[in-house]
């Protein structure tokens, strides 16, 4: 039981988690916004709505770029808000849910959905706040193939600016588990990360070769690497520098973001990551 409970990101990762370079040090860090919670009940399977959001920025006469999170298996929304609320305070409005099987990008396409509602909504708080033009996603595990899906299969897909997909379950994997997905229908700029320790990460969900497999068909924009040392679960948040530094790019137009990955970017000879690579960044 108390497993159920237990976060599955470490309440001070921004602060303990190793960083190799200026940027990703930097953009592991908290940003400067308040956060602020909001939830709505529901009655699918993925039970609620959680949404973080800055707090002064949404009393703003301006919209704000989104982050929709994808759970990896058994991983809810609330077993990491420490990673909602980091990404929230770099002026992200960050949406998830109670969903556990995640795979199929239903629970994300169900949530943005919500925020483009929200947005229409006179009495939400999201009224007029949602930046339509700036919406990405992140997921980790199983959620790594639901980001997949939600980018390529669902109502909303086409609304993606950009991806990010952590762990992703490989291919071979994710048919015999009737998790299924197309990269080849991927149309936005999307960051394949891993890491290198354990059976489990190496040998079953996303062995070297598989990954490589699955960055060459993708012919979006496209960037892979492997962060050394770290076994499966710690790839939830252990590339959060980068991760938020990304997003910064694609939904903010943040050009020194951009130098972590754009031309000789900071993350191709940063030390603790791997097998890097990029196309048509």
């Amino acid at each position: 039981m108390k497993a159920a409970f237990t976060p599955m990101v470490p309440s001070n990762y921004t602060e303990t988690v190793e960083t190799g370079g200026e940027l990703e040090s930097y953009y592991l860090k908290n940003g400067e916004h308040e956060v602020a919670y909001f939830e709505k009940d529901i009655d699918e399977d993925f039970k609620k709505y959680e949404v973080y959001y800055p707090k002064d920025l949404i009393k703003e006469d301006t919209t704000l770029p989104v982050i929709v999170t994808v759970n990896g298996t058994g991983v809810k929304a609330s077993k990491y808000k420490t990673q909602f609320k980091h990404f929230a305070s770099w002026g992200f409005i960050v949406i998830g849910t109670e969903e556990e099987e995640s795979w199929d990008g239903v629970a994300a396409e169900s949530s943005l959905a919500f925020l483009l509602e929200e947005n229409e909504n006179s009495e939400s708080i999201f009224y007029g706040k949602i930046d339509v033009n700036n919406i990405g996603i992140i997921g980790h595990s199983q959620g790594g193939a639901g980001v997949f899906n939600a980018i390529t299969n669902m109502e909303h897909s086409n609304l993606y600016k950009t991806a990010i997909s952590l762990s992703p379950t490989n291919e071979e994997m994710a048919v015999s588990l009737k998790w299924s997905y197309d990269v080849t229908k991927i149309n936005c700029p999307i960051m394949l990360l891993a890491g290198t320790k354990g059976d489990f990460e190496m040998n079953m969900v996303i062995p070297t070769e598989a990954m490589y497999e699955l960055y060459n068909k993708i012919s979006a924009p496209k960037l892979m690497a492997r962060r050394k040392g770290m076994e499966h679960g710690q790839m939830l948040y252990s590339a959060d520098g980068y991760n938020t530094a990304w997003f910064m790019w694609h939904l903010q137009e943040d050009e020194n973001a951009a130098k972590a990955f754009k031309d000789n970017g900071e993350i191709y000879t940063n030390e603790l990551y791997q097998e890097q690579k990029s196309d048509s960044l």
